[in-house]
């Protein structure tokens, strides 16, 4: 007894109901091209696994199937452990990366520090209604004598 994938269930189930891929197409709005992947289990080709499912569960109501065992199917299907190989920095990279860090870090603060000294200097900044009455009654002189 062979166990047939998603696809090949698929195309059967389309098969037993007399159905073309055009139909299916028709009748789903799905692409041939793009049913004709589903039907070979290509479904790397395809977009991302959202679309993916919602083409499954689409195809598999236009042939009569329950679409929810059709997806779980497939879930199940495309359950495979990938273990990506960690990067092994050389201590000359990782001592750059550090250092990059550091100069980062150093600029950030630079940053900082201008942008404090400039909020300061606003807030600090003398204003002509806030000075004492003795300069401003000395400029007012001044003023005049001109």
């Amino acid at each position: 007894m062979s166990i047939d994938t998603v696809g090949t269930s698929l195309r059967r189930q389309r098969e037993k109901k007399h159905m073309g891929l055009a139909e299916v197409s028709r009748v789903t709005r799905i692409p041939v091209s793009t049913l004709q992947a589903i039907e070979q289990d290509h479904f790397d080709d395809l977009p991302g696994e959202v679309f993916v499912r919602g083409f499954l569960k689409s195809y598999a109501r236009a042939v009569g199937l329950a679409a929810d065992d059709v997806v779980a199917r497939y879930v199940s299907s495309r359950r495979v452990a990938t273990v990506a190989p960690l990067p092994i920095a050389s201590p000359v990279h990782a001592a750059r990366e550090g250092q990059g860090r550091r100069f980062g870090v150093a600029i950030a603060l630079v940053l900082l520090l201008i942008l404090f000294t400039l909020a300061l200097s606003i807030v600090l900044k003398p204003r002509g209604r806030d000075m004492p009455p003795e300069l401003s009654s000395t400029m007012a002189e001044r003023v005049l004598r001109v």
